[in-house]
């Protein structure tokens, strides 16, 4: 039973990307909505005219609501209609919509102009709101499955014509996941578009997600057949807010395009269940969960082409080795019919299945990348099994008509496509292996959650199991001992501890209590928790690692352009060297150049030498290096994320690994980023309790850690007000005075008025700007506390001096040993920061760091990096702050403390989950290891090409008597790239480093 499809259109979307465009090119029984675009010129030149970008005139593009059409019998005569008014470019009528997509050139037409040929036409027009006007999103961001990719010349085709199509702004595609991310303009393309051009060009394709946020992918279970499709799409069509949908009978599932504003995801599941009247289950499918199921599915689909060749194989093979051997079966196989043997006429057929049904692939695949101008390792593949067939099929003709029986090698052709299928069987289970770590991360969020159901005064009456992708901003949700935390919250009710190991790395579970945070995937351990969803979907700290670690796999790394490159001239300089071979060994043979005894029994010259070429053609294989680096770094970013470091893309995994300088900010990353106040003292005649309420008073508004220290310790001080706890109940403290005119200063500190007073608090620098003397014994008591690397804090009110504050930064426990560890590797260490110079040199000390840089303002640390970089040198930045990311940005390698702030992880390209310097050493020893292992990749794939070809060749038949036959090279072939595959898989013995091994590798 055919799947049932409707693409049906309930309300008009006038300011609805995903309706705009989703809609465009749907079918339902057999009616096309909107003409495609055929010719790629037209497409260039239709772009470049609606996008302003080409010469005289700038086509315009406007939706028109039609009523009255009835069939496509009426569409037909609006788009007649249309295409015959002078400066119509393009009319697509969309039946179903009753709608129709018109582009124009305004310079000769008006809209009223369409409005009336619309109408002369005898139906109602309206012109509708731009889509793109109306406030939609200008781009999508779509991720496709791509299946059939075989190497990187693949990848390059199928880039190449995805770049090309209209309206497509980018398009990346990566061969390890079969994956195809590309940005485009539902307004010139659809994904349905997108996916029939891959299609075209020889692969399968399919939409895995879109950033579209009003659209859901549902499993329907209770679809049994046909009746049930239709009862479920009149539910959906009574719904309000549904846009558009489909429904596949076939596979269960459910496509929903809904309007957010009028219903939300739940509100949505929880009525098509209710009109279904239980009938119905509906469960929200993960796209991961889609592409797992993908995955599985392609490995099992080459299982079963591999099973089957097989079994037509092994007939073949007993028919030509064993059954010769059994006087009762051979008699039967030499008994003639027809012009031919039995034995001939089951060979022919068995290899006629083998070669035109099961390995159809190749000839799809091949002619449909001959056909966009490129070749892969099919063309190879149909090459080497059609040059083998036909030529057996035309000795067979030809001892038919002249009774000279050449042999015939039809198991060349079976066993070839037999081996190239188990090749990509077990390829694919290799492959499947490299995202082991990306499951890993999707599995740690649950699958359901319980929701608590408020009542009257805010109480709660009851909970129910909801699906955890449908929970929403605002939810309260319980969590039971044991259980994991469903999405990103906060503690409202209960205390517990939490195990956060998947997200810092340490394995000591955290105390919640009301008002802690809590984070999506991680586990309670102990009391029940009541929890506020705060971040669900994409903006989860868990669903973000995984966006980065796809995203890392998705790059290319730099020394992928070697592997791009050979694959473009890889299948023709291969089928040149076949040629050449065939035409050597021929020459060669007619000339008398080899023995006769060389060539089989009644075989000629000819067929000596073609073994030889077909041996060629199907044993070079642009496979293995074309997996080489993306599988290699595909499990390197798995890895990377297991052990708290994520890594944005290859470039960045490929820098690392020759950083020569690396930078180091020193609070918050060199230090525990924790400060503390160690010393207060007054140096003027006012109450120690009025110096520190006038300094909290002042800090309050800011957000440095060294403000924080400081509202902390008064308020311990005061600490008869309970309220004042955390330091930062402002102007309810009590004991908090009020501010105004409050300024930070950055490198300096701040200022503000405090009683209508000015009052400083900072360093020296900030004195000096404002003519406060800092008397002698001040100054050596600040110089005290700066060289024991505290930090000295100087206050100045009414524009006198009244006392200075020491405060302690301790460095984090593991900040010497990295240095060391950095040494030893050979990357120079440096710190930057903005504290002066005698703290900083402190620091330095302590740490083991011999180049310092203080008093450094934000842009100055990137003045750091550039002035390092102008050698030529690799520079690393390790950072958490704001100030750091211009230096993060400027950097060849940025890596920010997972603890950091929002801005400083976007400029990064490496994060540090854990908070930990150690990882430092994790993130460039990764890199050093990936970089080993995709350089021996390379060594591996081309040493075996450089090899294979001549054996193959027979280059060597002369000397060793050894020639490789057909099958046996495509056995090879497909063995190569499985092998380049699993030697990337050595990276998940990855072992963090320590210093005595990198002591043992000097």
């Amino acid at each position: 039973m055919a799947p049932s499809r409707r693409d049906i259109q309930l309300t008009r979307i006038t300011g609805h990307s995903l309706g705009s465009s989703d809609a465009e090119n749907e079918e339902m029984e057999g009616v096309r909505l909107l003409d495609s675009y055929d010719d790629d010129e037209e497409n260039a030149h239709f772009l470049s005219k609606i996008e302003g970008g080409s010469g005289d005139s700038v086509l315009k593009k406007i939706q028109v609501g039609i009523t009255g059409m009835t069939c496509a019998a009426c569409s037909n005569a609006v788009e007649g209609a249309l295409m015959s008014v002078n400066g119509v470019f393009k009319a697509s009528v969309a039946l179903l919509q009753n709608r129709a997509d018109v582009v124009f050139d305004p310079n000769l037409i008006k809209e009223e102009d369409i409005k009336e040929a619309i109408e002369d036409a005898g139906f109602e027009a309206e012109i509708l709101a731009d889509p793109v006007t109306a406030g939609t999103k200008t781009t999508l961001v779509g991720q496709f499955t791509i299946g059939g990719m075989t190497c990187a010349a693949c990848v390059n085709s199928v880039e190449g014509i995805l770049k090309d199509l209209p309206g497509v702004k980018r398009a990346v595609v990566a061969l390890a996941t079969s994956l195809g991310e590309v940005e485009y303009d539902p307004n010139l393309i659809n994904k349905d578009d997108i996916i029939t051009a891959i299609e075209d060009a020889g692969f399968e394709g399919s939409l895995v997600q879109s950033n579209q946020q009003d659209k859901l992918l549902l499993r329907v279970d209770g679809v049994l057949n046909e009746l049930d499709a239709q009862v479920l799409e009149g539910i959906l069509t009574r719904l309000n807010g549904v846009r558009q949908f489909r429904v596949d009978s076939l596979s269960g599932e459910l496509d929903v395009v809904f309007d957010p504003e009028v219903v939300n995801s739940r509100t949505l599941v929880d009525d098509i269940e209710g009109e279904g009247y239980g009938k119905f289950k509906l469960r929200v499918m993960s796209p991961y969960e889609r592409l797992t199921s993908k995955d599985t599915g392609e490995a099992s689909k080459m299982f079963r082409r591999f099973i089957c060749s097989l079994s037509l194989a092994i007939p073949l093979f007993c028919i030509q080795v064993i059954c010769p051997y059994i006087a009762a079966l051979n008699n039967v196989l030499v008994w003639r019919c027809g012009p031919f043997m039995m034995s001939d006429w089951f060979k022919w057929g068995l290899v006629s299945i083998i070669q035109f049904v099961i390995g159809k692939r190749f000839y799809v695949a091949a002619w449909r990348a001959l056909r966009n101008g490129s070749t892969n390792m099919d063309v190879l593949v149909a090459l080497g099994t059609s040059a083998s067939y036909f030529y057996s099929v035309g000795a067979l003709l030809y001892g038919a008509v002249t009774g000279f029986w050449s042999p015939t090698y039809f198991d060349a052709s079976a066993m070839l496509i037999t081996f190239v299928l188990l090749g990509k069987y077990l390829e694919s289970l290799a492959k499947g292996k490299t995202s082991d770590a990306m499951k890993k991360l999707v599995q740690l969020t649950p699958a359901t959650a319980v929701l608590l159901i408020e009542g009257k005064g805010e109480k709660f009456v009851g909970e129910r199991e909801i699906d955890a992708l449908l929970i929403q901003p605002g939810d309260s949700l319980k969590v039971v001992p044991g259980g994991k935390i469903p999405a990103d919250g906060v503690v409202v009710w209960g205390s517990s501890y939490v195990n956060e190991s998947m997200v810092t790395g340490e394995s000591v579970p955290v105390s919640k209590e009301v008002g802690s945070p809590v984070i999506g995937g991680t586990i309670n351990t102990h009391g029940a928790l009541h929890i506020k969803a705060t971040k669900v979907g994409s903006d989860a700290v868990l669903s973000q690692i995984i966006s980065l670690v796809e995203t890392a796999q998705m790059s290319k790394a730099p020394i992928q352009q070697f592997a791009d490159y050979v694959a473009s001239i890889f299948v023709p300089v291969v089928v040149t060297l076949s040629l050449i071979t065939l035409v050597g060994w021929s020459i060669a043979g007619a000339v008398g150049g080899y023995p006769e005894e060389w060539i089989p029994e009644n075989g000629t010259h000819f067929v000596f030498s073609l073994m030889f070429s077909i041996s060629v053609v199907v044993i070079a294989c642009p496979c293995a290096l074309g997996l080489a680096t993306p599988t290699a770094v595909m499990v390197a970013t798995g890895v990377g994320a297991t052990n708290g470091v994520l890594i944005k893309g290859g470039d960045a995994l490929e820098k690392a690994h020759k950083l020569k300088y690396i930078i180091f900010d020193k609070t918050g990353t060199l230090t525990q980023g924790k400060a503390t106040v160690t010393t207060a003292k007054v140096f003027s005649e006012m109450d120690r309790g009025e110096f520190l309420t006038l300094v909290a008073s002042a800090e309050a508004s800011s957000e440095h850690p060294l403000a924080k220290a400081i509202v902390d310790y008064a308020s311990q001080f005061h600490s008869t007000d309970e309220s004042a706890e955390d330091g930062r109940e402002s102007q309810n403290s009590g004991w908090l005075l009020d501010t105004s005119d409050f300024s930070a200063l950055p490198g300096k500190g701040i200022q503000c008025l405090v009683n209508n007073r000015m009052i400083l608090v900072g360093n020296r620098k900030l004195m000096s700007e404002n003519s406060i003397t800092i008397p002698d014994h001040v100054d050596k008591f600040v110089g005290e506390l700066e060289e024991s690397a505290r930090t000295g804090v100087i206050v100045a009110y009414n524009s006198e001096l009244v006392g200075v504050m020491g405060i302690a930064d301790p460095l984090k426990r593991e900040a010497p040993m990295v240095v060391e560890l950095l040494r030893r590797m050979g990357v120079r260490s440096i710190m930057v920061t903005g504290d002066n110079w005698r703290t900083a040199r402190a620091v330095a000390k302590e740490v083991g760091i011999e180049d310092v840089r203080a008093e450094v303002m934000p842009a100055g640390k990137a003045e750091v990096v550039r002035s390092l970089q102008k050698d030529g040198s690799t520079v690393g930045m390790v950072g958490d702050g704001i100030n750091d990311s211009p230096a993060l940005a400027a950097a060849d390698v940025g890596m920010a403390i997972g603890a950091g702030t929002d801005v400083a992880i976007e400029a990064a390209d490496y994060v540090l989950m854990r908070n930990n310097l150690e990882d430092v050493i994790i993130a460039i020893d990764l890199s050093r290891k990936t970089l080993t292992r995709i350089r021996m990749n390379y060594v591996f794939a081309m040493a075996y090409n450089v090899v294979s070809i001549p054996i193959a060749a027979g280059v060597f038949f002369p000397l060793l008597r050894v020639q490789l036959p057909p099958w046996a090279a495509g056995a090879c072939m497909a063995l190569s790239s499985v092998s380049v595959v699993c030697s990337s898989l050595l990276l998940r013995r990855y072992k963090k480093p320590s210093l005595n091994t990198i002591m043992a590798n000097e």
